[in-house]
């Protein structure tokens, strides 16, 4: 395809897809002319991967391009989900820095959500972005006395690690590394907002039914 049909598929502009190709996040397409060149589909899957992930995560496009690197260099399934995912750093110079970081200076929180991990037999990086997230929620209670430990949160704990099967079958039936990691972004990234929607409206009926007897 050429570069206009391209853009029209992606829904990336031109001007935008030549510059990725510039600073070397999208590779060349075939020359068939001085100033024109034919692009495939995989083309097509990686620049959709980069607009998701420069569009919808916010990552800058250093990187990005860092990341399509690593998961290039990885080929592991595991890998790319985690790098994708932010749970695994796209470089072993960060993630020695992330293991480092675990390695002292845990607030109470942080200890809690090890705990927490522990507690559910949960197989995962010390440096996980999401450690730091789910401890610095459990500060953050604490600080309001609100009565909700970690211990609190293992029901919760529970409904998503069957959460979490659903979201690594959505992997099934990928092939090649881009769409893996297309589908890494899927689960991930785009499906996020789906879930808290489901969670709210589920919110709403079941205080509908608690609090006033039958849904508005």
């Amino acid at each position: 395809m050429k570069i206009s049909e391209l853009s029209r598929r992606s829904g990336v502009s031109i001007p935008t897809i030549k510059y990725y190709l510039r600073d070397g996040l999208l590779p060349q397409g075939q020359a068939t002319a001085a100033n024109q060149a034919e692009y495939g589909e995989e083309h097509l899957r990686r620049l959709r991967l980069i607009r998701t992930l420069v569009g919808v995560r916010r990552l800058s496009v250093s990187a990005v391009k860092e990341i399509l690197g690593a998961i290039t260099e990885e080929g592991d399934l595991h890998q790319i989900f985690g790098i994708v995912t932010d749970a695994r750093p796209a470089t072993k110079l960060k993630k020695q820095a992330k293991e480092e970081e675990t390695a002292e200076g845990d607030t109470p929180g942080v200890a809690d959500a090890r705990r927490l991990i522990t507690e559910m037999g949960w197989e995962v990086s010390p440096g996980t972005a999401a450690i730091q997230t789910l401890g610095d929620v459990l500060d953050a209670l604490a600080d309001v006395d609100a009565g909700i430990g970690w211990q609190s949160l293992l029901p919760y704990a529970r409904l998503t690690d069957r959460m979490s099967e659903l979201d690594v079958k959505q992997m099934n039936g990928a092939s090649g590394l881009l769409e893996l990691a297309e589908r890494a972004v899927l689960v991930s990234v785009l499906l996020e907002p789906a879930l808290l929607a489901l969670r709210r409206l589920a919110q709403e009926d079941k205080s509908a039914r608690l609090f006033s007897g039958t849904p508005e």
